[in-house]
């Protein structure tokens, strides 16, 4: 029997609700504090602190300020504070993660340094630690590394802060995607120098905005602060001896934060119920499913995704904004199994196009296992396939729609789409 569209869209992940948001928001109206100070963002710091197990953590307005003001932090900490009008990184490399969304690395760029983007590995695909080793190699000067936990799954840990360790460099750790998953039995966003987590509306949970600065040191955590609400000083007038930015968390956005916090494990446990259920009903095509390292991590599950094997793909090219393909019998690839979800009304995505293939830092070093990633070809020698695990799983995957309201039914229907676009 031919399918017909869902009635109701099946989303890739949207913000779940569950009423106690709407008391904390009254709250903030009853007591008219709707600014960016307030009982919501000093309880919502609390709580957030003692799940993560860090001393104390700063609410800002978005994941990306936490990121910036972090990298900051780093770049004054290495290099000393900048003069005025230059940032704490200028003219230095930064080695960052290279398969994530822009703004891990975006940062780096505000605070005047150049980004080195860092090969994936395929277990986790997180941040590769062997590429990390040929990064220092080739680049010995550098002394940060920004890197990203994909999808809710924690990367390497300890072969990356090992890495980090021998070259005495520090880690900024963004654990926007990860709130909630564990690493030898403790939480992402407390293993770097520096941390930080999202509440981006389709996070697993969310304020709709809003990010956090995590940390054991509480004399970062006072100067976070500071520079959060414009660097203004102990003064009774306005008065500014350093840079400041407008990053502080409203106390509104705090209210809906401070409502969705008891239910992180309730939220993991609908998205891992996802994955699972995804990972039975395609086991017989030619894909996998996101790959974790269980042994040492718990996930958090919040975007389920899947990779075609190599001999399963039929041929697909992108542009810049584009995609074409060539439909083939028993094969297919990501651009067909997102055109079919959009035509049955259900949301995918492809996976994170890595930041070496973007046209903004197309000019940026790209380092692999094997050493640079750039300019690797040459017409007279054959040196075989230049490695480059992220534009492969770029190639290769794309994100299932992975909403926790999503009915069993509704994934059926998905994981029969996906099927339909292999028998075609």
């Amino acid at each position: 029997m031919e399918m017909k569209p869902f009635e109701q869209k099946v989303w890739l992940a949207t913000p779940t609700m569950h009423g106690d948001e709407m008391k904390y928001i009254q709250e903030a109206f009853d007591t008219n504090w709707i600014t960016t100070a307030g009982t919501n963002i000093n309880a919502s710091e609390k709580l957030v602190a003692e799940k993560i197990g860090c001393k104390d953590a700063v609410g800002l307005s978005c994941g990306t300020a936490a990121l910036h003001l972090a990298i900051k932090l780093a770049g004054e900490r290495l290099y000393g504070q900048p003069k005025a009008g230059h940032g704490s990184l200028e003219g230095k490399k930064v080695f960052c993660t290279d398969m994530t969304f822009d703004a891990t690395v975006n940062p780096v760029a505000y605070e005047g340094g150049e980004a080195v983007f860092i090969d994936t590995e395929y277990d986790t695909w997180n941040m590769d630690p062997k590429a990390l080793e040929k990064a220092f190699e080739i680049f010995p000067e550098v002394r940060l590394v920004v890197l990203a936990h994909l999808y809710g799954t924690p990367g390497k840990i300890d072969e990356l802060r090992a890495v980090c360790d021998k070259h005495g460099a520090l880690i900024v750790e963004d654990a926007a995607e990860s709130f909630g998953a564990t690493y030898k039995g403790k939480q992402t966003g407390i293993f770097g120098d520096y941390g930080i987590i999202s509440f981006n509306g389709n996070k697993i949970i969310t304020g709709s905005s809003g990010g956090m600065f995590l940390t054991d040191n509480l004399e970062d955590a006072h100067k976070v602060r500071k520079w959060s609400t414009q660097a203004r000083e102990n003064a009774p007038w306005y008065q500014h001896e350093e840079l400041g930015y407008n990053y502080r968390m409203s106390n509104v956005i705090a209210g809906i934060i401070r409502g969705q916090l008891p239910h992180l494990e309730e939220h993991i446990a609908q998205k891992k119920e996802i994955y699972m259920r995804y990972k039975e009903g395609l086991k017989d095509l030619p894909v996998q499913m996101n790959p974790m390292d269980l042994e040492n991590s718990e996930p958090n599950y919040w975007l389920s995704c899947m990779i075609i094997d190599k001999d399963a793909m039929c041929s697909q090219v992108r542009g810049e904004q584009k995609a074409l393909y060539v439909p083939e019998k028993g094969k297919s690839c990501p651009t067909q199994i997102l055109e079919e979800l959009t035509k049955y009304n259900a949301e995918g995505r492809p996976i994170w196009k890595p930041m070496h293939m973007q046209p903004i830092y197309r000019m940026n070093p790209f380092i692999t296992v094997n050493g640079s990633g750039r300019a690797r070809s040459n017409a007279y020698i054959d040196e075989g396939v230049v490695m480059d695990a992220g534009a492969d799983i770029f190639e290769r995957g794309l994100c299932l729609p992975s909403d926790n309201k999503m009915t069993k039914e509704q994934q059926d229907g998905v994981i029969e789409i996906i099927r339909n676009c292999f028998r075609a």
